[in-house]
């Protein structure tokens, strides 16, 4: 004779409920799985090529204040670390460094935030002992703003 066992739960966890992805979740791996879709059927070579005018479409879509911030972003990006391929990645703007994601940008849109970000993968060289950011809200693109933005891209591209 066997007893059915009763799964334990842990405290606090009878409460909390796992809703789901978010629809902005959901829709950012839609735009994944398109990506490497396409990737796929381009091959490497064009893949990297066409990066760029991949990129640049998806930031004309962007909303006017986004657009601006996602603009110098990629100005800089392309000025500061011209090796760093410009792809998409989740539907943002990236930039990779042997196929890898460096660093992104996500407009606020994206996931109805109220500030852009810029953010740095941990193929980005930006380690300071033990503790570093790795994504910077954006919300203007001031002068001063722009010139953390290139330090921070130079290091992190390495």
């Amino acid at each position: 004779m066997t007893t059915a066992r009763k799964p334990t739960r842990s405290a606090g966890t009878a409460e909390a409920k796992f809703e789901g992805f978010t629809a902005e979740e959901r829709e950012a791996m839609k735009e994944h799985a398109q990506e490497l879709k396409t990737s796929a059927r381009r091959g490497p070579r064009k893949a990297a090529a066409d990066g760029e005018g991949d990129v640049l479409a998806k930031i004309a879509a962007m909303a006017d204040a986004d657009r601006v911030l996602a603009e110098r972003v990629h100005e800089i990006v392309r000025t500061v670390a011209p090796d760093l391929a410009p792809r998409l990645w989740y539907g943002m703007p990236a930039y990779a460094r042997d196929g890898k994601v460096v660093c992104f940008f996500q407009s606020a849109q994206k996931f109805k935030s109220r500030y852009a970000t810029l953010g740095f993968s941990d193929q980005a060289r930006l380690d300071e002992g033990t503790l570093w950011p790795t994504t910077y809200a954006l919300t203007e693109p001031t002068a001063e703003t722009e010139a953390r933005i290139g330090e921070l891209i130079g290091r992190a591209a390495g």
